[in-house]
């Protein structure tokens, strides 16, 4: 399997005749007068035991690049040969202070070296960066090409790629089961991520580091997957990105990529981005974009059931609405939505009628100016009740507000369910990220215990349902999947047989007690 090349030569080589077409548009770039734009443009240089190639690669950058770049930074990844000092050599005979040379005291890896380069020319407030490799297969004389649609505002990144012209890459030398490899990878990746990119897995690359600046580097891989991490969150933010064709060449270089071990981690990054956005697990690369209580939306969840129950064209008040994906739903159904809950916005729901942050645990109502004198069609407690040491009080705080026919919508885990029963008779009791023990639940509710606490507390409840066990999130599959849809229909059937044993949470319908 084909990686992001880094590796080191083992004899000198000769570098072939660069692809006349290829120069010609990079040097149309490179000597427009205005072609910066005012960009502060560096290069970042990573090396690895390039002793026999940085002096070529850095001849290579023609002399208008030199031009317009403020900044050629060096960035040697602790080499075990003399290739900084080397590269120092070649900066005090340059005599140019737009060379500059960096050793880290240790081996960052591949992606640790890029990442110690990026915070580089972010600290100095440049506007893009392109990485170029030392080991001399990127050509630096198309460097041009790949900062141009950045400085011209057409990208916040580019790639360059070797595919973009289907037989460069063997006549350039790449060997077949790299090529091979390269094009499945990608097509995995294209179909996972639902991209459509030529290639993953050139090292060739541009960015704006206004959009770097964007991107949480901290626990992004040090290794060679990095590369592929940084186009997931680049792609998950709505960064445009562009490819530019680069001509390929192989020479007699030592390849440092265990090509086995990529492909797996490549496939592995992938997995593990889309088990995180889609709330099944929260991975630390990509953290970020885990949702703690995304919108549910298997037709036997509690969110299904409670844009059923609430309609249309109703006032609505979503208690513990978090960022608003509900609301959203909701107000798109035509409900005029307020919310509350204690974060500081419902960035999900621009479009609520009314916001307030308030402690639900508290006197709401006191610290909410969108209940005053208002009272709603429906109040929505859809997997709250179980974070609050003392529900009753929300409960009881609601009376007031629900209008003589307005419903009550309530949700809760059932403690009860199959899945905790096993676990305690294997004698464990294991808190997770999400699910019937949210390790932010602080109270525990059966099917019978969730009706006592809502008559106890001024209500009479109309209707109880039990929801289905999500099966997408227990297995880390989408909902969408035509197996899992199947599935999730033979299980709502046995849970409304053995509601107690199979019900995921008690959803509840109530009114005020007349």
């Amino acid at each position: 399997m084909n990686g992001p090349d880094m590796a080191s030569p083992s004899t000198t080589s000769a570098v072939p005749a660069l692809d006349p077409l290829y120069q010609q548009q990079s040097d149309a770039f490179a000597t427009d007068p205005a072609f910066n734009h005012g960009k502060r443009i560096g290069i970042l240089v990573v090396t690895y035991n390039a002793l026999t190639t940085i002096s070529k690669v850095l001849k290579r950058i023609p002399l208008a690049v030199w031009n317009n770049v403020e900044e050629v930074a060096v960035f040697d990844d602790a080499s075990k040969d003399e290739t900084f000092e080397l590269a120092v050599g070649l900066r005090a005979l340059q005599e140019s202070p737009k060379l500059q040379v960096l050793k880290h005291p240790k081996n960052l890896g591949y992606g640790g070296n890029q990442k110690a380069g990026y915070r580089y020319f972010l600290e100095k407030n440049f506007d893009v960066v392109v990485l170029l490799h030392g080991d001399g297969q990127y050509a630096p004389e198309v460097l041009a090409s790949m900062y141009h649609p950045i400085v011209t505002g057409k990208a916040d990144a580019v790639f360059g790629s070797r595919m973009m012209k289907r037989a460069d890459p063997l006549k350039g030398g790449m060997p077949l089961y790299k090529y091979v490899g390269n094009r499945i990878l990608t097509r995995l990746e294209n179909s996972a991520l639902s991209m459509d990119l030529t290639e993953f897995h050139s090292g060739y690359r541009a960015y704006s580091l206004q959009a770097l600046a964007q991107i949480n580097f901290d626990y992004m891989t040090d290794d060679f997957h990095f590369d592929t991490e940084i186009i997931i969150k680049l792609n998950h933010q709505g960064f445009r990105i562009s490819e530019v064709p680069i001509p390929t060449y192989y020479g007699t270089e030592i390849c440092h990529v265990n090509g086995l071990k990529y492909a797996w981690d490549v496939l592995r990054a992938v997995r593990r981005y889309n088990r995180t956005r889609r709330s099944y697990a929260k991975y630390p690369e990509f953290q970020e974009y885990f949702v703690r209580y995304p919108v549910k939306t298997s037709p036997h969840s509690s969110h299904e059931f409670a844009k059923e129950a609430v309609g249309t064209g109703r006032d609505v008040l979503d208690v513990g609405c978090g960022e608003g994906f509900l609301a959203a739903a909701l107000q798109k159904a035509g409900n005029r939505v307020h919310g509350v809950d204690f974060l500081p916005a419902a960035k999900h729901a621009p479009g609520m009628e009314g916001y307030a942050q308030v402690d639900l645990d508290g006197h709401f109502r006191d610290g909410s100016g969108i209940t005053s004198g208002r009272t709603f069609d429906a109040i929505l407690l859809l997997d709250v009740l179980e974070h609050l040491r003392r529900p009753e009080n929300l409960l009881q705080e609601c009376l007031p507000l629900l209008r003589p026919d307005g419903r009550l919508l309530i949700s809760v885990p059932n403690i009860a369910n199959v899945t905790v029963r096993l676990m305690l008779l294997m004698g464990r009791f294991e808190y997770a990220e999400r699910g019937l023990l949210d390790r932010t639940h602080l109270r525990f509710f059966t099917r019978e215990s969730a009706r006592r606490l809502l008559t106890k507390n001024g209500y009479e409840v109309l209707r109880q349902k039990m929801t289905v066990i999500p099966l997408d999130f227990a297995i880390g599959i989408s909902s969408d999947h035509a197996l899992i849809r199947f599935l999730q229909r033979v299980l709502a059937g046995l849970t409304v047989l053995l509601p107690g044993l199979l019900g995921y949470q008690s959803f509840l319908i109530a009114r005020r007690s007349r």
